[in-house]
């Protein structure tokens, strides 16, 4: 990815208005994008978006950037960024493309693509795009123009998709569950799954006005916690603003995250038989997962952060599972990309057919003490040279090496940047809760005071 302008672990992202998410860039993208999907052959694509006001606008500028290099654009509306790698594949489309900001807030927004069997699109695509962009827009003859169209009953197919990942023998009657769609894309999908299975649903956060995707709420918040508890409800689920990441709260309370989400679906397939190989984690997987799962009798590995390289490793060893702590979760053998919805349906197939409430699916992984700090880097340009960056600093260095001896086999120290947001996160874990936050201050404040030197 390092050799990408634009493109970044998951597509392009930024603040609206400021490069690159404006119309003008966007148009062009849309331009540069469409000239080499047109070489490949096809003529259509299918654009999706969460609930930000600022969607309407960007992919008005994407189908006036397709239109002109002679690609036609089909709509969907509102929709989990999942849901447009599976309709990309139905309609037998060229790429999907999703606007959307995934767990950021309302002002931020960003592009990514999916290509025609409903994967990120591949590293030499995307510099292919990048190429394309270098150059000045043409349009193709008029007859030869992209048309636009409206997938009417998109959600249909989708709710019709995740209820087909679960077992046909199965039913949800007599489950309560509270589910906080983050004022996003699954506000219309996700309880409608749930109920048509027999849920009884208590919805949150599903009246999203274009500015409150994931305020207050969502994967990123715990104020469900208190709702399922004055509910008395099973389960809770909490999905991001663009439905591809999952967090869950169990009936007493307790956060449940990706680690112990894998671990449960890993558990389950390994009881059907049907595991197919072993789980890929990231960097910031915690330790009790790989110990958990290592117990079972099951491979596992890790790559860097980013669901993308994630999905790189697990077709390499031919596996099905992976997942970020986050909430990413990928089921290779349900669909071709994380999908919070459908993770979700597997942990309540699990409970059903194990008669088990959530809680007690997790009693088989013990969760490390892991403490993460996201430290946000100012708007300073200069931070980007190497000679400035806050990780190549030598006291920062030196204090990460020495909190890495110390935690010598009983624990781990990760320093990196963010991705798809500004900051620098910190994580340190090891099975003692107060040594690692004295570590991980030390840690945080070097880095705070290098920022404040520069």
């Amino acid at each position: 990815m390092g050799d990408l302008k634009y493109f970044g672990t998951d597509g392009i992202r930024g603040k609206v208005g400021e490069l690159p998410i404006t119309p003008d860039f966007v148009l062009k993208l849309g331009w540069a994008a469409g000239k080499v999907f047109t070489r490949q052959g096809s003529k259509k694509i299918i654009i999706g978006k969460d609930t930000r006001i600022s969607g309407y606008m960007l992919e008005s500028a994407l189908e006036a950037g397709l239109s002109a290099a002679g690609l036609s654009v089909a709509f969907t509306g509102p929709m989990p960024t999942p849901a447009i790698a599976y309709l990309t594949r139905t309609f037998r489309a060229e790429a999907g493309i999703v606007i959307s900001a995934s767990h950021n807030p309302y002002d931020d927004n960003g592009i990514k693509f999916f290509s025609s069997k409903g994967t990120k699109l591949p590293n030499h695509i995307e510099k292919s795009i990048e190429l394309e962009m270098e150059k000045k827009i043409t349009c193709v003859e008029p007859s030869q123009l992209g048309r636009a169209s409206r997938i009417v009953d998109a959600s249909g197919r989708y709710i019709e998709f995740c209820k087909g990942t679960f077992p046909s023998n199965l039913n949800l009657n007599g489950i309560k569950i509270v589910v906080d769609c983050a004022n996003g894309s699954t506000y219309h999908i996700a309880p409608n799954v749930l109920r048509e299975l027999g849920a009884e649903v208590v919805p949150i956060a599903v009246k999203p006005n274009g500015v409150n995707i994931n305020k207050e709420c969502g994967t990123s918040h715990g104020y469900m916690l208190q709702r399922v508890l004055s509910e008395k409800a099973d389960i809770g689920l909490s999905y991001d603003g663009d439905g591809d990441r999952i967090m869950m709260i169990d009936h007493l309370g307790s956060k449940v995250d990706g680690d112990q989400i894998i671990y449960i679906i890993a558990k389950e397939g390994l009881r059907h038989g049907n595991l197919h190989g072993g789980v890929v984690g990231t960097l910031m997987s915690n330790m009790g997962l790989e110990i958990a799962l290592n117990q079972l009798g099951v491979a596992f590995e890790r790559t860097k952060v980013g669901d993308r390289y994630v999905i790189e490793k697990m077709n390499k060893k031919g596996w099905r599972l992976g997942a970020e702590n986050s909430g990413h979760i990928i089921i290779l053998d349900k669909t071709t990309t994380c999908d919070g919805i459908v993770a979700s349906l597997q942990v309540l197939s699990a409970m059903i057919s194990n008669q088990m409430s959530l809680h007690d699916l997790c009693t088989g992984i013990n969760m490390l003490p892991q403490i993460l700090v996201n430290i946000h880097l100012p708007d300073n340009k200069n931070l980007l040279e190497k000679n400035k960056n806050p990780l190549e600093n030598n006291e920062v260095i030196k204090l990460f090496q020495k909190i890495e001896k110390e935690l010598s086999g009983c624990g781990r120290v990760l320093l990196r940047k963010s991705g798809t947001e500004p900051f620098i996160r910190v994580m340190v874990e090891g099975k003692d809760k107060e040594q690692i936050k004295k570590l991980s201050d030390l840690l945080v404040n070097q880095i705070k005071l290098t920022i404040n030197i520069i």
